[in-house]
């Protein structure tokens, strides 16, 4: 949890909202120093590992697992919501001991090793997901088709009010956001190499870092116009995208949804990012977003420059866009989460009292045998 992450960032937005509902929630994950908020608790460590070609902060230790479970035993939940619940970790060890109804939300598209390997022994451990949610249809066709099964599509939320009360960083002339993990996935050499093609007047904020920074600051490090920013803050990244002419999300693959697009909408900025199938979840060509070929660095300076250059069709992609956010709401994402939680803790068995720890370590022992 110490580290920024759109799974993260869901898990942490959906926290808030839930609470300001009056549901009472903790969240169990790792953290990498102290963690981000009081409902948090922290398990440990992570450990960067390759993930849909990407590098994630997971934490498959035993020691975590351990405290997880002691977690559970310790706190007696009535539902447990798991992200991502097959990842080596904590929601793995919950999802196989299962002690409470299981709401399952599967983030990932495109492919996955860990499902392709491990596919005859986690399969079984899905029988124990009481509601299963895929954040968009690419989401919910990577997971069938592994493990089967039906899934309700619940896009992912924005928290709408910070995005459009953040105040916005000042710029010097047209400036250009981008932010997200410095890495092939996420397309940051393409639009730097489309940046070239542009005028002198304009600014790039880069925000964040990783395995590709030093490589790509060596490459475009005697561009004056290339603000390196480093790894921000939430409120770092909402007055970036308040100041910014325009949000560039140049990913080439493995986007499942772009909750970073609707982020920049809340903000009205204006959008331009590649076509992908999960960024079509969100966008619509030249309705609310320009979207171009992934990889094509000429459409990508061809769409930034008409965004940058032509006011009536910025504020035309500004207005749609923040209308568009609306339908993203996390408020009403929390809601829709808090109904399903209800109808599993309604058909719970009755229980005569708190289950002690004993009695949770007993059940897991027998559990553990018989499997």
């Amino acid at each position: 949890m110490s580290v920024p992450g759109g799974v993260q960032a869901q898990v942490m937005g959906l926290s808030r909202e839930l609470r300001k509902m009056g549901i009472e929630v903790r969240v169990l994950a790792p953290c990498d120093g102290p963690p981000p908020a009081t409902f948090v608790t922290p398990l440990g460590n992570s450990l960067p590992t390759m993930a849909n070609g990407s590098m994630a902060p997971l934490a498959p230790d035993a020691s975590c697992s351990l405290r997880t479970m002691r977690a559970l035993g310790d706190e007696q939940f009535d539902v447990l919501h798991l992200h991502e619940p097959f990842i080596p970790g904590p929601t793995q060890t919950a999802m196989l001991l299962h002690p409470a109804p299981v709401v399952a939300t599967f983030h990932a598209a495109g492919e996955s090793a860990s499902y392709k390997y491990l596919r005859p022994m986690i399969k079984p451990a899905a029988n124990n997901i009481a509601h299963a949610v895929a954040v968009s249809k690419d989401a919910a066709e990577l997971v069938r088709r592994y493990l089967g099964g039906n899934y309700e599509i619940l896009y992912n939320g924005v928290e709408l009010d910070a995005y459009r009360g953040a105040t916005a960083h000042a710029t010097t002339g047209p400036t250009i956001f981008f932010c997200g993990r410095h890495e092939e996935r996420k397309g940051l050499d393409v639009l730097l190499a489309a940046v070239r093609q542009l005028g002198p007047e304009v600014r790039v904020w880069v925000g964040s870092t990783g395995p590709d920074t030093a490589r790509l600051r060596a490459q475009f490090g005697d561009d004056s116009r290339i603000e390196w920013l480093g790894r921000l803050t939430d409120a770092d990244k909402m007055a970036r995208l308040r100041g910014a002419d325009v949000f560039c999300a140049p990913s080439l693959y493995g986007e499942s949804f772009g909750v970073v697009l609707i982020e920049a909408m809340a903000a009205e900025t204006a959008i331009v990012a590649s076509g992908l199938d999960g960024y079509r979840n969100v966008a619509t060509n030249e309705i609310d977003a320009l979207l171009v070929e992934p990889g094509n660095v000429d459409a990508l300076a061809a769409a930034l420059h008409s965004a940058l250059s032509e006011p009536r069709l910025t504020a035309r992609l500004q207005e749609a866009g923040s209308l568009r956010a609306a339908d993203f709401s996390m408020t009403a994402l929390a809601k829709h989460y808090a109904d399903i939680y209800v109808e599993l803790a309604k058909k719970r068995p009755t229980r005569g009292g708190p289950p002690t720890r004993e009695s949770f370590w007993h059940s897991w022992r027998r559990r553990m045998m018989a499997d």
